[in-house]
């Protein structure tokens, strides 16, 4: 069993890369391989519109025809088991990493016939957040149609989506150095001690919650064929 994790912020060692760091170590507590991948260090670009992908009996077709920094992770994400997307929120949206990683992970799966689509197996999926907006910022802001959204669309290539949020987070390791008078160190600190944690402890089960499903599936005895 294998969980690859995706990390798409530019930053390594922060919130999101942290988050899954433990949704990690949740799918080897469970028994798996996990490997976390930072978008950041690859080169690579979104669709091109190439259409590819779709043209019957081309040598891409359900797959990206870009070759690129990509091209062996999202062959290896096909052998893999659960796949965890991470990503800090800018602007209201995922970032720029992981939005060019969407487009060239899930489109060429999607087919524009009412059969199914072309990834080859039913997988573990889910995304993690983070983002400076708290709680009840989300209605406002229209992102929790967002995660909607995205959900749809891990749910269409992979049969499963999940998603955890992590609001309010600690921006910065020392207030007093930006601009950012709107904000109470204080209460960031608190929160970052208090809730935080909590957040990886959720991360850590949903690396273990995908693999024992996957898992349990895998052991499940098929049906008897009748006639």
């Amino acid at each position: 069993m294998k969980l690859l994790a995706i990390n798409g912020s530019p930053r390594k060692t922060w919130n999101t890369a942290m988050l899954l760091e433990n949704a990690c170590d949740g799918a080897e507590s469970a028994g798996a391989e996990a490997r976390l991948i930072h978008l950041a260090d690859l080169n690579y670009s979104g669709c091109t519109s190439c259409y590819a992908c779709k043209k019957l009996g081309g040598n891409s077709y359900g797959r990206c025809a870009i070759d690129d920094d990509l091209t062996p992770l999202l062959a290896e994400i096909e052998k893999t088991d659960a796949v965890i997307l991470g990503t800090p929120i800018y602007l209201g949206a995922e970032t720029g990493l992981m939005r060019n990683f969407m487009e060239r992970l899930l489109y060429p799966y999607i087919t524009y016939t009412n059969g199914p689509n072309l990834f080859p197996k039913d997988v573990g999926a889910g995304f993690i957040y983070t983002m400076n907006m708290r709680e009840e910022q989300l209605a406002d802001t229209g992102l929790r149609g967002r995660v909607d959204l995205n959900e749809y669309y891990l749910r269409a290539v992979f049969g499963h989506a999940e998603s955890l949020l992590s609001c309010d987070t600690y921006q910065f390791s020392d207030y007093s150095q930006y601009e950012s008078d709107i904000f109470d160190p204080k209460a960031k600190a608190k929160r970052r001690a208090e809730t935080f944690p909590k957040e990886c402890e959720a991360a850590f089960r949903m690396g273990a919650r995908m693999i024992q499903e996957r898992g349990t599936r895998a052991h499940e005895t098929p049906p008897l064929s009748v006639g």
